[in-house]
């Protein structure tokens, strides 16, 4: 493993899941849909879509809960639970309102049809400098990262551009077949 750097196990730009700022909740889903049909089975799935600027540099990136969250209406401030816990309601009373609230739900077909002309960039994360990793890193760097900031991926960075994602399935993938393939380690 320690012949690895991130470059080796990041997934490029080119075959990742990419739309520009402006684009619709709907296109990017799209997007991330055809990535996938593109991408090797054999490799885990995407599981974001990066978001590029009008000169095609990252600035963002929609997870799937970003995009899950884009479906979830602010209906009569029901879910704001910071608010009702600084005025003592306890849990389990917010359990209920949330309860009450599901019961009335929305169809998911309506949610996805609203959602669905939503702008990315409402929903997207811009990347923090915690979330960057330089590609000439090594693994141990890129697992004490991800670890220590709780992160699913890292974006990989060459003289401060992004230029791929460092994602924690494939980093997991090379430290397990690290370990099967050393019988010393067992």
């Amino acid at each position: 493993m320690e012949k690895y750097s991130v470059e080796d196990l990041m997934v490029p730009l080119s075959e990742y899941a990419t739309v520009s700022v402006g684009c619709t909740l709907r296109k990017a889903v799209q997007a991330l849909e055809k990535a996938q049909e593109k991408f090797d089975h054999s490799m885990y799935k995407h599981r974001a879509i990066l978001i590029l600027n009008e000169d095609g540099e990252v600035i963002g990136k929609l997870s799937h809960l970003d995009a899950l969250r884009a479906l979830i209406p602010e209906h009569n401030g029901t879910y704001g639970t910071d608010e009702l816990n600084r005025f003592g309601f306890s849990n389990s009373f917010i359990r209920k309102l949330h309860q009450h609230h599901r019961q009335q739900a929305i169809p998911l077909k309506q949610l996805c049809s609203n959602a669905g002309e939503s702008k990315v960039e409402d929903y997207m994360c811009a990347p923090e400098e915690n979330e960057c990793i330089d590609y000439q890193s090594n693994l141990t760097t890129a697992i004490h990262q991800l670890v220590q900031e709780n992160l699913r991926s890292l974006l990989v960075t060459r003289q401060g551009k992004i230029t791929g994602i460092l994602r924690l399935t494939d980093l997991f993938s090379a430290v397990y077949h690290t370990m099967a393939s050393n019988p010393e380690l067992s």
